[in-house]
């Protein structure tokens, strides 16, 4: 019987990376079948579905529409998780934070006083000195 979750999944690759970085260090020695590690994805979605679910009865019943850090923190503890809460707001925190870094990095453009015509005026003049050195080869 298909549900709705089946077609839900994370990415192997990240899953895989997360055993090798921060499992295998904690255990040494000890080696992921690909079945464990699909049964692992698994059960991530089955937790991330669980937490959202929650988090968003909880949302509606304040009659929010958008899903706040504050109904995550909620839902964790009322799942019976109030051990993660800590780890996943320091957490919510560094998102933020980077988030903050990316928007500022993405204004360097309006930052700069240049026109667009200027700024592609510059580019191009880059391309074109890089394709120079390029075709000079070695020196």
């Amino acid at each position: 019987m298909k549900t709705g979750t089946d077609d839900l999944s994370l990415p192997k690759a990240t899953v895989q990376k997360i055993i090798t970085e921060i499992l295998s260090p904690a255990y040494p020695g000890t080696t992921f079948a690909k079945d464990a590690r699909d049964l692992l994805i698994d059960c991530c979605v089955e937790f991330i579905t669980l937490i959202s679910s929650e988090a968003n009865e909880i949302a509606e019943k304040e009659a929010k529409k958008t899903i706040a850090t504050e109904h995550i923190d909620k839902a964790l503890r009322e799942l019976g998780f109030p051990e993660y809460v800590q780890e996943v707001l320091a957490s919510a925190g560094e998102h933020k934070e980077a988030l903050k870094v990316r928007e500022k990095r993405g204004n360097k453009m309006d930052q700069s006083g240049l026109s667009e015509a200027e700024l592609l005026r510059q580019q191009e003049a880059l391309f074109k000195s890089a394709t120079e050195k390029y075709n000079q080869g070695p020196t």
